[in-house]
């Protein structure tokens, strides 16, 4: 059954990451702010690329932590706009559970595609809605073994399926599939390395990592079955203890053939954003995002907000 949109969802384009030592505690009861916050997709990271650190593990000698939630709008232009809620659940301090539920309303495309086409070709839905079931393994932690030069790394299975594409592609006679866009759900496989680096001035932390993936636009035009291997990263800067701004860059695998001007080819990610922790619960953090072309329009200068909230 199609859902409607949350309208009161509010938002981001990127999460911060700060590790534990990083913050001033300000809150006896709570240890640590709620970071890293959460992607898009419902893992741990910025806004499209991840960290190497859990969400909100459990604390020392338990083996549940609590749930986190968060929220997320992007501004995509043409009348588009994504957005997102998700939430994760970390076992122990090692294995990071989290869900995300994408709407991406698709503005003028269906009246693009009616214009185009004589009218020969329209689609009912305006829209697509997106599930991200996630898994994340912490196999090494930051540190660990008494080797302070070690990089935290964490293995991700990250399983997505579209409700929506395959009724679009019937509207529209099988072109998105003779395109190479052939299925509605897929697996993307992350390995991401975070390590904080402190002998500059501030503390800066770099989060590398590798996707094995066939998604189309992150999946929310559906999946090609032809997988690679793409790099993605990103840099955080703490310009204070609860102000940090970054950067991210993911690549992205452009697969499929172009439908004349309504299925552009897809773009490589860069964003550039700011997160502030205004309590040991509560991160907002907000930014700029180049997308290039995003189906029928080119999506530079987009902007977005998004928050978290840890239990």
């Amino acid at each position: 059954m199609k859902r409607h949109l949350l309208a009161w969802v509010i938002p981001v384009l990127l999460v911060v990451i700060l590790p534990v030592s990083s913050v001033a505690e300000e809150e006896p009861a709570k240890e640590s702010p709620p970071l890293p916050l959460h992607t898009v997709e419902g893992n741990g990271g910025i806004f499209s690329t991840n960290s190497a650190y859990l969400v909100n593990p459990a604390k020392e000698g338990e083996f549940f932590g609590l749930p986190s939630v968060g929220s997320a709008f992007v501004h995509l232009g043409h009348g588009r706009w994504l957005t997102a809620l998700t939430v994760t659940e970390t076992l122990s301090d090692r294995l990071e559970l989290g869900y995300g539920w994408n709407y991406l309303d698709l503005g003028d495309l269906r009246s693009d595609i009616d214009d185009t086409t004589g009218g020969s070709f329209r689609i009912g839905d305006n829209h697509v809605h997106m599930h991200n079931v996630n898994a994340r393994l912490a196999l090494v932690k930051e540190g660990e073994f008494d080797l302070s030069w070690l990089p935290a790394v964490t293995l991700g299975a990250h399983f997505k399926i579209n409700e929506d594409i395959d009724d679009i592609d019937d509207d529209l006679g099988g072109l998105l599939d003779a395109s190479g866009i052939e299925s509605d759900y897929g697996f993307d496989f992350t390995l991401y390395a975070s390590k904080l680096i402190t002998f500059l001035p501030r503390p800066v932390l770099l989060n590398a990592g590798l996707r094995y993936s066939d998604a189309a636009h992150i999946g929310l035009l559906g999946f090609t079955r032809d997988y690679s291997f793409l790099a993605e990263g990103n840099v955080v800067l703490f310009v204070t203890d609860r102000f940090a701004l970054a950067a991210e860059y993911r690549m992205k695998p452009n697969k499929y053939d172009r439908i004349m001007d309504l299925v552009k080819d897809e773009d490589d990610w860069w964003t550039i954003l700011f997160a502030y922790v205004f309590t040991n619960h509560w991160t907002v953090s907000g930014g700029y995002a180049h997308f290039g072309r995003v189906l029928n329009h080119d999506a530079n200068g987009s902007w977005g907000l998004k928050m978290k909230w840890e239990f």
